[in-house]
C-alpha cells in the first residue's frame, strides 16, 4: 500500500460523484426498456414517523428515482402505527405486480420488531438486500440482492481500482446492516474481495493495535469521530460509514452530519478516505436502484 506522509497526498473516494455515473448508467438502461415497451422499474417505499435522518434519506431516493426514470411511491405513516398494520401494508405490496422493489426505512418505532418487518418483505423486491434469503444467498455465494451499502462500498473499492487482492481489512462494527455483511462480500473470492478480514466490536480488546494493521479500514459503528490517527496506519484505505447528527449553532439547520471518522486528524495518514457527507451515503441510494433495476429484470429472482 502506498503510504501517505502528509496532508497532501490523500486522495478522497468521492461518492457522489461515482453514485452519479452509476445513476446515468441505470438511466440509460431505464430509457432503453421504455423504448423497447418494457416495463418501466418502480420503487416504493415505507416510512413511519418523522425521524429527521429518514425523511431526508427517503427524500433523497425519491429524487433519484426520477433522475433515472423510475416510477416511485412513498407511503407515510404515524409512529402509532400498529406492527400488524404496518405488516398488512408490506403485504399489499408483495402482492402488487406494479411494484418492483420497496424498503421499509429504519429505524422503527419500539414497539415494532424490526426483524419480523424485515423477514415478511418478499426476496425478490427485498432491493434493501436485508431478508435472510437474500443474506443466506450472499453467504452461499449465489446470486443476491445485495445489502446496498456494503455493496457500495465495495464498488467505491471497484471503480477507484484499490487493490484488495490480500488486504487485511478491518471493519469496526457488526450490526447486520453494514458491518457483518461487508465482511463477508471482502473476504469472498472475488473482484473487489479476497481480504482477510477482522470483524471488531463493542468487546474488542486492544482495538487501536487491531486497526493499526488494517489496510482497509471500514468504520461503521455509529458513534462520531471514533476513530482517530492513533487508530489507522499510514497509507491505509478509509472507509467512513458513520452519518450521526449532533448538534452545531453555525450551521443553520442547528446540526452537522459527522462520520464515524475524525476526518482532520485521519485523512492526513490515509491513502484514500471517504467523506462525511458525500462518500458512502450517495452510493447507498445508487446500489438500491441498481437493486430495483435487477429486481424488475428478475435477475436473480426470475419473473
Amino acid at each position: 500500500m502506498t503510504t501517505a506522509p502528509d496532508a497532501t497526498t490523500y486522495r478522497l473516494i468521492d461518492g457522489k460523484q461515482t453514485a452519479e455515473a452509476i445513476k446515468e448508467e441505470i438511466a440509460a438502461e431505464v430509457a432503453q426498456r421504455k423504448a423497447a415497451g418494457q416495463k418501466t422499474p418502480h420503487l416504493a417505499a415505507i416510512l413511519v414517523g418523522h425521524d429527521g435522518g429518514s425523511e431526508t434519506y427517503v427524500r433523497n431516493k425519491v429524487l433519484a428515482c426520477e433522475r433515472v426514470g423510475f416510477e416511485s411511491t412513498l407511503l407515510r405513516y404515524e409512529d402509532t402505527i400498529t406492527e400488524a398494520e404496518l405488516l398488512a401494508k408490506v403485504q399489499e405490496l408483495n402482492e402488487d405486480e406494479s411494484i418492483d422493489g420497496f424498503i421499509v426505512q429504519l429505524p422503527l418505532p419500539r414497539h415494532i420488531d424490526t426483524n419480523k418487518v424485515i423477514e415478511a418483505v418478499r426476496p425478490e423486491k427485498d432491493v434493501d438486500g436485508f431478508h435472510p434469503m437474500n443474506i443466506g444467498r450472499m453467504v452461499a455465494g449465489l446470486p443476491a440482492l445485495l445489502p446496498a451499502t456494503p455493496s457500495g462500498i465495495v464498488e467505491l473499492l471497484r471503480r477507484y481500482e484499490l487493490p484488495t487482492d490480500g488486504m487485511h481489512c478491518v471493519v469496526i462494527g457488526r450490526s447486520n446492516i453494514v458491518g457483518t455483511p461487508v465482511s463477508i462480500l471482502l473476504a469472498k473470492n472475488l473482484e473487489p474481495g479476497n481480504c482477510t478480514v477482522t470483524l471488531c466490536h463493542s468487546r474488542t480488546q486492544n482495538l487501536a493495535d487491531i486497526t493499526r494493521t488494517a489496510d482497509i479500514l471500514v468504520a461503521a459503528l455509529g458513534r462520531p469521530e471514533f476513530v482517530t490517527a492513533d487508530m489507522v496506519k499510514p497509507g491505509a484505505v478509509v472507509i467512513d460509514v458513520g452519518t450521526t447528527r449532533v448538534e452545531d449553532a453555525d450551521k443553520k439547520s442547528g446540526w452537522a452530519l459527522k462520520g464515524d471518522v475524525n476526518f482532520a486528524e485521519v485523512a492526513p495518514l490515509a491513502s484514500y478516505i471517504t467523506p462525511v457527507p458525500g462518500g458512502v451515503g450517495p452510493m447507498t441510494i445508487a446500489m438500491l436502484l441498481l437493486n430495483t433495476l435487477r429486481a424488475a429484470k428478475g435477475e436473480v429472482y426470475p419473473k
